[in-house]
């Protein structure tokens, strides 16, 4: 088996719990144009589809849907000051995501953070939880043509670091990070913990509790084995 030298993360709900500040954006949004606001329950769901879809659901209370352009940017006018003014009240890494990416970059392997959300909410976000410098490079859900769970950023990370996609995982919550893994090539890793719900039906080849079963993970994968088994 070929080892891991690239490890791909996505953002929300894999690296960090945002979910409540997202909420709460969602709900003034909600409120400033005469909508019913949705609780966190709720909102966790619509995450990991990019800002539009997140919006569109909220103007489809939960649904979605194509709402007037007009609404629609309304809507988006309202969330963006709404979150950009509270980016990180309530948002915090999970527990083992120091600890693993600590542990990753002592074992001198490439890191990338590949999320579907905006660049000018994720740059942010990484920068104040102080995580932007683990990663050589972080693709947003707007820096290129297409995103999770279109292989297309997958193949762009693998190809700025000159590592073979086979040589690359990608670690993340919803079935959108592992489709996109298995149609770049990579391993594809989920966690439990996120907002993606079930993903056995993925295809992953292991799914963790915490970031941190992840650096020994790896190090069992340079090893003669077969990947597929949860740790």
């Amino acid at each position: 088996m070929t080892s891991i030298r690239l490890v791909a993360f996505d953002l929300d709900g894999t690296l960090v719990d945002s979910a409540a500040d997202i909420a709460c954006a969602v709900a003034c949004m909600s409120e400033e144009l005469g909508l019913r606001p949705p609780d966190v329950t709720e909102v966790r769901t619509w995450v990991g589809d990019g800002l539009r879809m997140l919006l569109k659901r909220a103007l489809g209370n939960g649904h979605d849907c194509e709402p007037p352009d007009q609404l629609y940017q309304q809507a988006l006018s309202a969330f963006r000051r709404a979150y950009l003014a509270n980016l990180t009240g309530q948002s915090r890494l999970y527990a083992g995501t120091l600890e693993c990416l600590d542990r990753l970059r002592a074992q001198h392997l490439r890191l990338a953070c590949v999320t579907n959300k905006s660049a000018e909410f994720s740059l942010p976000l990484l920068e104040a939880l102080e995580i932007r410098q683990y990663f050589g490079l972080v693709l947003s859900g707007d820096t290129l043509a297409q995103r999770k769970p279109h292989p297309l950023p997958l193949l762009h990370a693998a190809s700025h670091f000159g590592i073979a996609p086979d040589a690359a995982c990608m670690v993340g919550d919803s079935r959108n990070d592992l489709l996109a893994a298995r149609a770049a090539g990579y391993a594809a890793v989920g966690v439990r913990y996120g907002y993606g719900g079930e993903l056995d039906g993925y295809g992953p080849d292991a799914l963790l509790d915490s970031l941190a079963q992840l650096p020994p993970l790896l190090e069992q994968w340079t090893r003669p084995m077969a990947r597929g088994a949860s740790a």
